[in-house]
């Protein structure tokens, strides 16, 4: 148990650097093995991050202790249109392009049906990291937002064929943001630079229910339900997000599908629904409009996100006694929309197709090592006018992604 808690603390340290956007900012899987199923684990799970898909797969996962980390690598760029002050120009995102993503989880199976774990994760971020100005000609221009959830579970099975289950998501979350000074007039204190005020963090507790089910000696379906997760406020940038520094985790819920296709393979599929639409910070539209409406109020500027669902498909085949591969695919129409594009060159996550593939490998001794590789498919975004303003600072926002991970798991 004292190594268990020693690897929590060392994921929670390392965690610092993480950036993970691709559903949204939310990651597109957690766990290698489901990263490489693109990213379907509602229903099916091998190990115990499948908790963080849906906590009731607890129940289907070999106990033991298992340690990840993925190497994200974004590319992103800007193309800015001639009505701009400082001219047409593509601007590159990618000053920093590359970010470590580590992971634990942990399964133990007691009496009476019960299984606890923990995993602690990457939920999602976002990172943008310009070589100079974008708004004006002062300071460089950059955002970092990292989210850590760490997830103590249980889970009991109600008879052979249900399980249900409980996740307790404590919750950290870091911002930073820089080169945003032109905005300084815009604000609800009148005054405040709203950027350039280092790292600030955020706090706060949620849930995630689930549930697991038999529906034949072949199908499994399972469903999961996480409210929205009230955090605190960032100080530090109550003049750049709305409700005074608001930024709470949209709830999130979905379905999924197991399929054993065959003894040897295994065919997963889930839907699932980020309502990015409901936290104001994110969801508040930009229309230009300075004077009725300032960054940090209540109902302050945003970034026009909408409402995610996400599809999910993977399989899984096992080769021999010793070697399973995978392949998925994930798809999710970008939440930004059209008219939006000014403010998200700090939040340009339009990427919508995914790629993976991933393998395990069992090893002498009773370990087993896993790979994972995704790759999103360059998506571009052409901007229109916010509606009665005629203007457009962005002609188009884009980005392409890649990600390779490892996982070592410790099976008791």
């Amino acid at each position: 148990m004292r190594k268990t808690q020693l690897l929590i603390a060392l994921a929670a340290i390392g965690f610092a650097g993480s950036a993970s956007a691709t559903n949204g900012y939310f990651a597109h899987g957690i766990g290698i093995k489901a990263k490489g199923m693109g990213g379907a684990s509602i229903a099916f799970a091998e190990d115990g991050f499948g908790l963080a898909s849906n906590p009731a797969t607890l129940s289907q996962v070999q106990p033991g202790v298992t340690l990840g980390a993925s190497v994200f690598s974004p590319d992103r760029a800007v193309h800015m249109s001639t009505s701009y002050p400082l001219g047409a120009s593509t601007k590159d995102g990618n000053d920093t392009s590359v970010f470590l993503i580590p992971e634990l989880a942990y399964v133990r199976h007691g009496d009476n049906g019960l299984s606890y774990g923990v995993a602690v994760y990457g939920n999602g971020g976002m990172n943008v990291d310009y070589a100079g100005p974008v708004y004006d000609n002062t300071n460089k221009t950059y955002t970092n937002m990292e989210q850590l959830f760490i997830a103590p579970t249980i889970a009991k099975k109600i008879g052979e064929n249900n399980t249900i289950a409980a996740s307790l998501n404590l919750v950290y979350q870091t911002f930073e943001a820089g080169g945003l000074a032109w905005f300084a007039g815009y604000t609800r204190t009148g005054a405040a630079n709203p950027g350039d005020h280092g790292k600030d963090s955020s706090t706060g507790v949620g849930m995630k229910l689930g549930w697991t089910g038999t529906i034949s000696s072949t199908v499994n379906a399972g469903a999961y339900y996480q409210p929205e997760t009230k955090m605190s406020k960032f100080d530090k940038y109550r003049d750049l997000f709305a409700e005074d520094g608001g930024f709470n985790i949209p709830a999130t819920y979905g379905v999924g599908l197991s399929i054993k296709a065959s003894p040897a393979t295994m065919i997963a599929f889930d839907i699932v629904r980020i309502q990015y639409g409901d936290i104001k910070s994110l969801a508040n539209k930009n229309n230009h409009d300075w004077t009725n409406t300032k960054l940090g109020a209540a109902d302050g500027k945003g970034f026009g996100w909408n409402n995610m669902t996400v599809y999910k498909i993977g399989v899984q085949h096992q080769v021999d006694n010793k070697t399973t591969v995978r392949a998925g695919w994930n798809y999710g129409k970008q939440p930004i929309a059209a008219d939006q594009l000014d403010f998200n060159l700090l939040a340009p996550a339009v990427v919508q197709n995914h790629m993976t593939l991933g393998m395990t490998r069992k090893l002498d001794g009773g370990g087993e090592l896993s790979l994972h590789y995704m790759h999103a498919f360059n998506n571009a975004v052409s901007g229109t006018p916010a509606a009665g303003t005629g203007t457009l600072y962005v002609d188009k926002l884009e980005m392409a992604q890649d990600e390779f991970g490892v996982q070592y798991a410790w099976k008791f």
